[in-house]
């Protein structure tokens, strides 16, 4: 097992390598998906890897039997789903069995969780794969534990999670650096619940419609409306679906003659784009059942009739959203790994720097498969990726020799002396 942070080395033979999945948000059967499926590719490799389920109570979860996804589809959905009413629900069923607790006093370059009970056994984490969705785990959480443990892990770090997580504020910077992105509005419920007329009008006239509603924290496209048209009830029903999910809200102006194109990028300094993806969907925006339910679910790489790879671009546009997604990547001080969603109008030509995705569900695998590079080598690329941010994180110099609290030991408070 590898020891404490000032003694740690790349061995990937002996690293025992935690893939965290689930979590409290709406998001969070996409993310067994995507753990699931990371884990299946680590143990092809030949890794030592351990499925780190966490509940939507918050309860850490791990087991073996939690690294199949066969055991979240099958006789278990009383205990993803518990009713209020099925007897034991999840604290005395299932999930009983595989309940730990972060054990932080044994945790030192490791992180450690102890089985609940007096002989509970440890297990230990040389290195985090998170494959959260949305809250509690692409924002930024999660990586603010593993950074405060001092455990090396997969993807971004705290910074660009939550910033790109959060839509409305995902836009300003594109604003502040002058990159083009849709016109928008976007608040928060209270000032809704508030100012509901004023924030009804503000919106009508600053933008042009059809336009969309989306909670800004959410992905797959939960809680988005497409509003056609100014008139009646249409634009408040919307916001208000979208406040069941979230607390802030963000309206964005349509694209005129859409192509929905996506760009994944790896790598820390030295970045890698992908060939380009463009998603053909049906409906009127490409909504949860595009990407995840039909045919397979475009999103997971499957439904060969709703992506184009390589998307039908001019191979100069082409070039400057490969461009222009290492761009925003490095604004955003991503690392890893990262998918950066564009709105191209196909008559004016123009691009519209979207959303980014700091945690891309199953890693965008079939993406990088037509861009050359095997879910295998991904893998490997995007933990060699965190273990050289790990190291070089070390290098940097936390102590700050001061003379402050000197200082202080004779310096008054008040009317009184510090002892």
């Amino acid at each position: 097992m590898i020891g404490a942070i000032n003694t740690y080395k790349i061995n990937f033979n002996i690293m025992n390598i935690g893939v965290f999945f689930g979590s409290s948000s709406p998001e969070h059967d996409v993310s067994i998906i995507t753990g699931e499926f990371i884990i299946s590719g680590l143990k092809k490799l030949g890794y030592s890897v351990t499925p780190i389920y966490l509940t939507k109570e918050r309860k850490w979860l791990i087991g073996e039997e939690l690294g199949h996804l066969k055991f979240f589809t099958d006789e278990n959905d009383n205990f993803l789903h518990p009713s209020p009413h099925a007897r034991g629900g999840d604290k005395e069923g299932v999930g009983a069995k595989f309940e730990h607790l972060l054990d932080l006093s044994e945790t030192k370059g490791e992180m450690v969780f102890a089985k609940k009970g007096l002989f509970g056994k440890k297990v230990e984490i040389d290195l985090a794969f998170p494959a959260f969705h949305g809250a509690y785990g692409e924002d930024g959480t999660i990586q603010g534990i593993f950074e405060l443990i001092g455990v090396p892990y997969v993807g971004c770090g705290v910074t660009s999670s939550s910033v790109t997580l959060d839509k409305a504020l995902t836009k300003a910077v594109y604003e502040s650096a002058n990159i083009k992105t849709t016109k928008y509005v976007s608040f928060l419920k209270a000032d809704f619940e508030n100012s509901k007329n004023e924030i009804l009008n503000n919106v009508k006239k600053e933008l042009k419609f059809p336009v969309f509603v989306k909670p800004v924290h959410l992905g797959s496209s939960i809680g988005i409306s497409k509003v056609k048209s100014v008139d009646g009830n249409e634009l408040e029903f919307a916001i208000e679906a979208g406040l069941y999910y979230d607390d802030k809200i963000l309206v964005e102006e349509g694209v005129e003659n859409l192509m929905d194109v996506t760009c994944c990028v790896i790598g820390n300094n030295d970045l890698q784009a992908s060939e380009l993806q463009e998603s053909v969907f049906g409906s009127e925006l490409f909504d949860f059942e595009e990407k995840y339910l039909k045919d397979g679910g475009a999103q997971l790489g499957n439904a060969q009739n709703g992506i184009v790879i390589p998307a039908r671009l001019d191979e100069q546009t082409t070039s400057e959203v490969k461009e222009l997604s290492k761009k925003i990547y490095k604004l955003f001080g991503c690392s890893g790994i990262a998918r950066v969603d564009y709105l191209y109008n196909k008559e004016t030509k123009e691009v519209y720097a979207n959303e980014i995705n700091t945690l891309p569900g199953t890693l965008y695998h079939h993406l990088w498969k037509a861009s050359g590079l095997e879910f295998e080598e991904l893998l490997k690329k995007l933990i060699r990726f965190a273990s050289e941010k790990f190291e070089e994180k070390k290098k940097l110099n936390y102590a700050f020799d001061s003379v402050i609290l000197k200082q202080l030991k004779s310096a008054k408070l008040g009317s009184k002396k510090l002892s």
